[in-house]
C-alpha cells in the first residue's frame, strides 16, 4: 500500500509499505479521508517527540476490510470514524476516568502508524459507527469536533455571555459554533488571516477582525478561548478576560513556548485559565451532531487531495488556505 512517512524532521515522503495486519482485538480500515491538522504539521516540523518512522493521521473515517482474532460487535464492511487516542487504561488518571491525561498516552498518528495510508490497523473497540447519512468526508472531521465537545465541556456555560475566540481555522470555528449553540450572547473572532474573516461572519461568528482592539468591547468577555496556540494571541487574549471570567486554553502550543501574565490579575479579578486535552467522552456525541445537522462540518473542507500530493496538502494548510484539508488514500 502507499502511506505517509515521516523519516525525520522535515522528511516526509510517500512510498510503498507493506499492508498492516490486524492483530487480535485490531481491524484493519481503508481510509477514505483523513485530515490534517497542527498536530501533523508538528510531527513533520520535528516539534513535538515522536519515534521516526511515523505515518501520520488521527482525523479519519474509512471502512472495515478485515477483523483480527477476536473481534466481535464489528463487520467487514462497516463504515466507521475512529477515536485515535490509546489510553493505557491502568494509570492514576486512567482510573480516575481521565483518560484524556494518561500518563503513557498513545495516539495513532502520533505516537503508532496513522491514517495517511491506504490502510490503518486498530483497536476495534476505538471505532465507532457512521450512520449511512454521514459522508466519509464528514466521519473524518468527527475527531476535530469530539475536542471542540470536550473543550466545550471545561467551560461555564452561562447563557448571555459574551466569547471572545482566537482563531478562525477548523477549531476556532467549531468552538463557535458550539458555543454559539450552547446560548452564547456573542461570539467574536480573531484571525490575523483576513483572508478567514468571512466565512467566520457567515458560520457562527457575530463579529470578525484581525485586531480585536477593533471589537470595542471595553470591560472584556466572559470567555476567551485561544484556538491558535499562539504566544501573542495567548497573551492578548489573557488581558481581554472580564472580571471573573474563564480562559481556555484550547489551541496546541509548542511545547516550550512561554506566555506572560499577570498572577496579580488572576487573583484581583477571580480569573479562571483552564485547559483543553484532545478528547474527553466527546466522540459519540460529536457523531450525533454530525447526524442529525446540528453542526455542519462539510463545509469547513476546503479541499480534498490525492494521497500522493501530501506535501501540497501540507503548503496549503501551513499557508492557512482555506480550513481543513483533507486526503483521500483509498483507491
Amino acid at each position: 500500500m502507499q502511506a505517509v512517512v515521516i523519516e525525520g524532521p522535515g522528511r516526509a515522503v510517500v512510498k510503498d509499505v507493506a499492508d498492516p495486519e490486524p492483530a487480535a482485538g485490531q481491524v484493519l480500515v481503508r481510509v477514505h479521508a483523513s485530515g490534517l491538522c497542527g498536530t501533523d504539521l508538528h510531527l513533520v516540523d520535528g516539534v513535538l517527540p515522536t519515534d521516526y518512522p511515523l505515518t501520520p493521521g488521527h482525523e479519519f473515517a474509512g471502512e472495515v476490510v478485515e477483523l483480527g482474532e477476536g473481534v466481535s460487535g464489528i463487520a467487514v464492511g462497516d463504515r466507521v470514524a475512529v477515536d485515535p487516542n490509546l489510553p493505557c487504561g491502568t494509570c492514576r488518571w486512567c482510573r480516575a476516568g481521565r483518560g484524556n491525561l494518561c500518563t503513557v498516552w498513545d495516539a495513532i498518528g502520533v505516537s503508532k502508524a496513522g491514517s495517511a495510508a491506504e490502510l490503518v490497523a486498530v483497536p476495534a473497540g476505538i471505532c465507532f459507527a457512521l450512520p449511512s447519512t454521514v459522508s466519509y468526508t464528514a466521519g473524518a472531521m468527527v475527531e476535530p469536533l469530539s475536542c471542540a465537545v470536550h473543550g466545550l465541556s471545561r467551560l461555564p456555560r452561562l447563557p448571555g455571555s459574551h466569547y471572545l475566540i482566537y482563531g478562525a481555522g477548523t477549531m476556532g470555528l467549531l468552538m463557535a459554533t458550539l458555543v454559539r449553540r450552547a446560548g452564547a450572547a456573542s461570539v467574536s473572532t480573531v484571525d490575523l488571516n483576513a483572508s478567514r474573516l468571512d466565512f467566520a461572519l457567515s458560520y457562527a461568528s457575530d463579529r470578525a477582525t484581525t485586531d480585536a482592539d477593533a471589537l470595542e468591547q471595553p470591560d472584556g468577555y466572559d470567555v476567551v478561548i485561544d484556538a491558535t496556540g499562539a504566544v501573542p494571541a495567548i497573551e492578548d487574549g489573557l488581558g481581554r478576560v472580564r472580571k471573573g471570567g474563564t480562559f481556555l486554553q484550547f489551541g496546541v502550543a509548542d511545547p516550550n513556548a512561554r506566555a506572560s501574565f499577570s498572577p496579580f490579575r488572576v487573583y484581583h479579578e477571580e480569573i479562571d485559565i483552564l485547559g483543553s486535552m484532545a478528547v474527553h467522552r466527546g466522540f459519540q456525541p460529536a457523531i450525533e451532531l454530525v447526524a442529525s445537522g446540528t453542526v455542519d462540518v462539510e463545509s469547513l473542507v476546503s479541499a480534498t487531495l490525492p494521497l500522493a500530493d501530501y506535501d501540497e496538502a501540507i503548503t496549503r494548510f501551513r499557508a492557512g488556505d482555506g480550513h481543513k484539508i483533507h486526503v483521500a488514500p483509498a483507491r
